[in-house]
C-alpha cells in the first residue's frame, strides 16, 4: 500500500504566524511515517512554497497546490493538514481557495471557520442554542457610540476587542471611562468591526473538543489563571499564566461545561480541533469564543489535553488525517 501524501500546512498572514510554525512541528514530527510521507508546506503573504528535507524551497502552484519537485517529477497531496492560526487558514478563506482547486484537508470547512472566526456571529448563533454569553455592544468603523452609553449598557469593567482576531490580539481590558477611546483606537488596528463584551467575574476555563473516533468528546478542561488581568497574547504564549488540568471544579459544574461544550461543536458543525473558551459565573458557563485552528505546540492547552486523557499526540493527528481522507 502506498503512503498518503501529507501537506502539514502551517504560517499565515497575521502575527500568529510564529505559534503556527510551531504547532506545525509538533504535528510533523509526530505523524507516523510509516503511514504518510509527510511535508512541511509554509503559506505567507508573499510565498507559499514546500520546505523540502534539505531545508529549500519549492514553491507551490497555487493552480491546484501541487509541487515541481524538479526533472518532471511533480507531488500531489492526498492531505493537508491545516495549521494556520488566524487568516487565512481559521478565518475560510484557505478552505474555500481549498475547495476550489478540489484539495482534501482537515478540520472544518470554509463557512464554519469562517463564522467562528467572527465572534459576534458566533455568539449570535449559539445564543440560538440557549448558550449564554456576555452582555456586548458591537460596532464598525466610523458609527459612534458616547461613553456614557456604553458604561449605562455594560457597566464597568469591560473588554474592548477586535471582533474577528486571533491570540488575544488588540484586546484592552477597560476599568474607567476615561480608557475606553484609547482602548477602541487599539481593537480597530486589528480590524474594522469591535465587540465591547461587559467583564464577567468567575473561573476562566478552557476546553477542548474534537470529533475523535467517530465521537464527539471534551478533551479536557483547563483552568486559566492569568498572572495578569486576563488571558492576553503573553499570557498564552509567553507564559504569563497558570494553566490548570483538569480545572478546580466540582463534578456537577464539570457536566455542565462539558454538555454546554459539545453543544456548542454540535450546533455550529464543527469538525477537527476545537477550544472553546468559557467563564463560569455562579455555575453557569459564558462563552467567550471559539477557536477552530487552536495552538498546537508543546506549550499548548490541547496537547497538555491530550495528555491527561490518554491520547497520544500521534493518534490524535493520525484521526484528523484519516477523517479527511474519508470525506
Amino acid at each position: 500500500m502506498s503512503k498518503k501524501n501529507v501537506a502539514v500546512v502551517m504560517g499565515g498572514y497575521s502575527d500568529e504566524y510564529k505559534v503556527s510554525l510551531k504547532s506545525g512541528q509538533l504535528i510533523f514530527d509526530s505523524l507516523d511515517c510509516d503511514l504518510y510521507e509527510v511535508y512541511k508546506v509554509i503559506i505567507l503573504k508573499d510565498e507559499w512554497y514546500l520546505l523540502d528535507k534539505n531545508d529549500k524551497k519549492k514553491f507551490i502552484n497555487k493552480a491546484d497546490f501541487s509541487v515541481n519537485l524538479g526533472d518532471g517529477d511533480m507531488l500531489y497531496f492526498d492531505i493537508c493538514f491545516n495549521i494556520i492560526h488566524g487568516t487565512p487558514g481559521e478565518n475560510g478563506m484557505m478552505q474555500a481557495y481549498w475547495d476550489a482547486v478540489g484539495q482534501q484537508y482537515t478540520g472544518c470547512d470554509f463557512y464554519q471557520s469562517a463564522l467562528t472566526f467572527n465572534k459576534k456571529d458566533t455568539l449570535a448563533v449559539l445564543s440560538k442554542y440557549g448558550i449564554p454569553s456576555a452582555k456586548s455592544i458591537y460596532l464598525r468603523k466610523g458609527e459612534e457610540i458616547s461613553d456614557d452609553d456604553i458604561v449605562e449598557k455594560l457597566g464597568l469593567p469591560v473588554f474592548v476587542k477586535p471582533n474577528q482576531s486571533g491570540s488575544s490580539l488588540g484586546i484592552t481590558k477597560v476599568k474607567d471611562k476615561s480608557e475606553l477611546e484609547a482602548a477602541i483606537r487599539i481593537a480597530y488596528r486589528e480590524d474594522d468591526e469591535i465587540l465591547i463584551e461587559s467583564a464577567l467575574n468567575g473561573m476562566e476555563v478552557s476546553v477542548g473538543v474534537l470529533d475523535y473516533r467517530n465521537e464527539v468528546i471534551v478533551l479536557g478542561i483547563t483552568e486559566i489563571v492569568p498572572d495578569k488581568e486576563f488571558f492576553d497574547y503573553e499570557a498564552k504564549y509567553e507564559g504569563a499564566s497558570q494553566e490548570i488540568t483538569p480545572a478546580r471544579i466540582d463534578e456537577e459544574t464539570r457536566k455542565k461545561v462539558e454538555e454546554i461544550s459539545i453543544k456548542a461543536y454540535k450546533s455550529l458543525g464543527m469538525s477537527g480541533f476545537s477550544r472553546s473558551e468559557f467563564i463560569i459565573v455562579n455555575g453557569i458557563p459564558h462563552l467567550l469564543e471559539m477557536n477552530t485552528n487552536p495552538g498546537f505546540s508543546p506549550a499548548s492547552i490541547l496537547p497538555q489535553q491530550a495528555k491527561i486523557y490518554g491520547i497520544s499526540i500521534r493518534d490524535l493527528c493520525g484521526n484528523e488525517v484519516e477523517k479527511a481522507l474519508k470525506k
